[in-house]
């Protein structure tokens, strides 16, 4: 096994951009043996169309597509499990991180011995909407991840083979995998890399997708939600007690109604917070898949599963 890097793209409606993003990817990385691994998410057949062309009339270029849209953790998630390289890198299929900027990334990872590079930008040239869930994500990691506040958790990433190795063994249909790289290692950098606007069409961030995302990575990887459950629990049980006091020493006329509409919200937010729990538990051992592969073109090595 010799190949230096393993390229992963999830590729959604890039039909217009992938090409290019390949093509440049065969100019940059000519002195690297790598492969690239596209993995169509269940998109329209146009994406799936080029992509298979692309793998078909290069021998570098590997093609898997997906009986349907998994999302974008579950389409990358699943071109790990087929990496060869000492290296993967994670690259959108928007071309706006220039594959040139992969190799500042791997020489990081080499001078530095990381296990996981990540890259950050001095202006994004993201929507508005992705921006501000971005900050929100960053804010929310750094607290439940134990990650550095400096340090911003890009789609555009590298990560060792044994990091790889680690990730790909976790099951879960609701993958996030910068919560798995904090919880197999701590030896990570970063690099300063350029940031371009997207050549063709928009993001396919929404505020729905960043709400999902937020709500996988508060309920999927903290207790926090069942804590302040147990808070909310203890103080409406001091709040009523002191409402009854107020009552008993005649400053207050009437306690039983503003008591209760209380207590009737503490409880059907503890129980919205137990059905998250229960419902992320039910669906983790139901076996739903993290995806289903319909077709993949592979050149450079063997079928794994």
């Amino acid at each position: 096994m010799n190949t230096e890097l393993s390229v992963v793209i999830p590729v959604y409606k890039g039909h217009l951009s992938i090409g290019h993003l390949v093509k440049s990817l065969q100019q940059e990385l000519d002195s690297l043996k790598y492969e690239v691994i596209l993995v169509v998410d269940g998109c329209p057949e146009d994406s799936e169309n080029v992509c298979r062309e692309l793998a078909r009339n290069h021998e570098n270029i590997n093609f898997i597509t997906l009986r349907k849209n998994f999302g974008e953790f579950n389409a990358v998630i699943c071109g790990l499990n087929y990496i060869r390289g000492r290296y993967a890198v994670i690259i959108d299929d928007d071309f706006q991180n220039p594959p040139s900027e992969i190799i500042k990334l791997y020489n990081k990872a080499i001078e530095g011995n990381h296990d996981v590079v990540y890259s950050y930008y001095t202006q994004k040239e993201h929507s508005f909407v992705r921006n501000m869930g971005s900050v929100m994500i960053n804010y929310l990691t750094t607290y439940l991840l134990k990650k550095d506040k400096n340090l911003y958790l890009s789609s555009f990433k590298l990560i060792s083979r044994e990091v790889v190795q680690e990730i790909v063994k976790y099951k879960n249909p609701y993958p996030y995998i910068d919560g798995m790289i904090f919880q197999v290692t701590n030896n990570i950098g970063k690099v300063l890399v350029e940031h371009k606007e997207r050549l063709h069409g928009e993001s396919n961030y929404s505020a729905r997708k960043l709400i999902s995302l937020f709500l996988t990575i508060l309920f999927g990887y903290s207790l926090i939600p069942l804590r302040l459950t147990l808070f909310a629990g203890l103080f409406s049980i001091f709040f009523s007690l002191g409402i009854m006091a107020l009552y008993f020493l005649n400053i207050i006329k009437e306690w039983g109604s503003p008591v209760v509409i209380f207590m009737c919200g503490v409880l059907l937010c503890s129980i919205s917070v137990m059905g998250e729990y229960i419902g992320k538990t039910y669906m983790n051992i139901s076996g739903l898949p993290q995806f289903v592969i319909k077709e993949k073109i592979f050149h450079t090595h063997a079928d794994q599963q």
